[in-house]
């Protein structure tokens, strides 16, 4: 078993016990060899983290010891999924458990009195009859991986010949059905179809599987030392260059970029803010939900300070509580600051920070209507639109030259500064990177047939 190690810390002269977490009884119907985990804030709530297996005290209880440490630490317990995570006697959703360091060594006596997929209501979805699997396994070829992918459509969507604004959602398994979710869903889909009944236009939201163990990885563009990163850039490439794409293609929508928002919560939120960055030709519109911006805070904004791109039509909405933690309320001040002097300007960006507010699915609930509604309050939604008008292709601050809306594969040539031709490509529908052995400096690129717009290249 993974050992699991925690900073000895002394504050004001007092040394925080340990605590010890120990079940001592569950449902009869519990599998005999049934391995529990403790899942937790303390380990971005991964439901079957092998450092975290509840062991037998001999006495026929199970038994974690969490070492010294301070503050409050919410948790759960699960049987490897949240699929498997723990209900009350009725089968229904409960409360995240707590508990508070103290002075004192601590031991904790608990019950599990039933399992999600053992219970009366296992399988019991809330998930309203709009909402689909689009693909229980969609292939993001950016990562190898697979994933789930949900699609909530309007009420109308069946009935009228509308196009509508989207909005990409990460944690897609929170968002829709309790049944999915690991502490309570948002419920995107009641309050949807809600505002839909109350004269809304409507919108689809495209709900992206976090990946468990990978969902750190794939939240952030940067490594966190202690925590890992490093897949944000690729997994941002594949929402933008593959997800939205087909998207786009097999359902009405708005694919205009003031139509197109990324929202996510905590690392979500870390990586829905890069993505509108990097990719400001796509996603103008964020929704920042208490944002985990210390997860790479100077990575974070010494990518925006550097790059390129025009905020200045971009809308953000930034919401968190106040005491989530120490830093939360400066970590996103830091980072507006840095995207206003992009252009972001102070209307287009709402700041919103309360007292009551936690890092919880069912705070971000809460607060969606709102978010929501503000990114799109004056959007004229009404009027026609049907597809990209003429090809889009555009150039990262990382440098991908992302290529979307080609009908098929085109010549182009790329041309020094200079005027002299460097190299012809062919290139389809996706990204790609000029060569390593191109010098750095300014490039130009055009069709062979200049049906499309020159644009300027950089190579750093």
């Amino acid at each position: 078993m993974k050992k699991i190690y925690f900073l000895f810390l002394l504050i004001n002269g007092l040394v925080f016990g340990q605590v010890t977490i120990k079940i001592t009884s569950f449902p009869a119907n519990t599998p005999a060899d049934a391995t529990i985990y403790f899942a937790s804030n303390t380990n971005s709530w991964s439901p079957n983290n092998s450092g975290y297996i509840l062991q037998s005290d001999g006495l026929g209880n199970k038994q974690i010891v969490i070492p010294q440490g301070t503050g409050t630490v919410s948790f759960k317990f699960t049987r490897g999924s949240w699929a498997t995570v723990e209900k009350d006697a009725n089968g229904n959703e409960i409360a995240d458990r707590t508990f508070t360091f103290s002075s004192q060594p601590q031991t904790i006596n608990l019950t599990v009195l039933s399992w999600a997929d053992l219970s009366g209501n296992a399988g019991t979805s809330t998930a309203a009859a709009n909402v689909q699997i689009m693909d229980a396994s969609f292939y993001m070829p950016q990562l190898n991986r697979n994933r789930r992918i949900w699609l909530y459509l309007p009420p109308d969507y069946n009935t009228t010949s509308k196009h509508y604004p989207v909005l990409y959602m990460q944690d897609g398994q929170n968002l829709f059905d309790v049944t999915t979710s690991f502490s309570g869903e948002w419920q995107v889909d009641e309050t949807l179809n809600t505002l839909f009944s109350q004269g809304d236009y409507g919108a689809i939201v495209v709900g992206i599987d976090n990946g468990g163990v990978e969902r750190l990885n794939e939240y952030s563009p940067w490594v966190n030392p202690s925590y890992g990163g490093g897949d944000g850039d690729d997994y941002m490439a594949f929402i933008a260059n593959t997800l939205k794409p087909y998207i786009d293609t097999n359902y009405r929508t708005k694919p205009e970029p003031a139509f197109n928002a990324l929202i996510g919560s905590s690392m979500g939120a870390v990586i829905s803010t890069y993505g509108a960055v990097e990719y400001p030709n796509l996603f103008k519109k964020v929704g920042s939900f208490s944002p985990a911006y210390w997860f790479a805070l100077s990575d974070m904004n010494a990518y925006i300070n550097a790059s390129t791109s025009n905020l200045a039509d971009h809308k953000i909405y930034f919401v968190a509580g106040q005491n989530e933690s120490s830093t939360i309320v400066a970590d996103v001040n830091s980072v507006k600051s840095n995207l206003q002097l992009k252009g972001l300007t102070a209307l287009n960006t709402l700041t919103k920070f309360d007292s009551y507010g936690t890092h919880t699915e069912s705070y971000w609930r809460g607060e969606f209507a709102a978010a929501y509604q503000w990114l799109f309050v004056n959007e004229n939604l009404s009027t026609t639109s049907t597809a990209l008008v003429k090809p889009t292709i555009f150039q990262t601050y990382s440098g991908k030259i992302v290529v979307q809306g080609l009908e098929k594969e085109m010549n182009f040539e790329i041309y020094s500064a200079l005027g002299q031709l460097q190299l012809a490509v062919k290139l389809g529908n996706g990204d790609f990177y000029l060569p390593e052995n191109l010098a750095t400096g300014l490039y130009i690129m055009k069709s062979n047939d200049n049906t499309t717009n020159v644009l300027k290249l950089f190579k750093k």
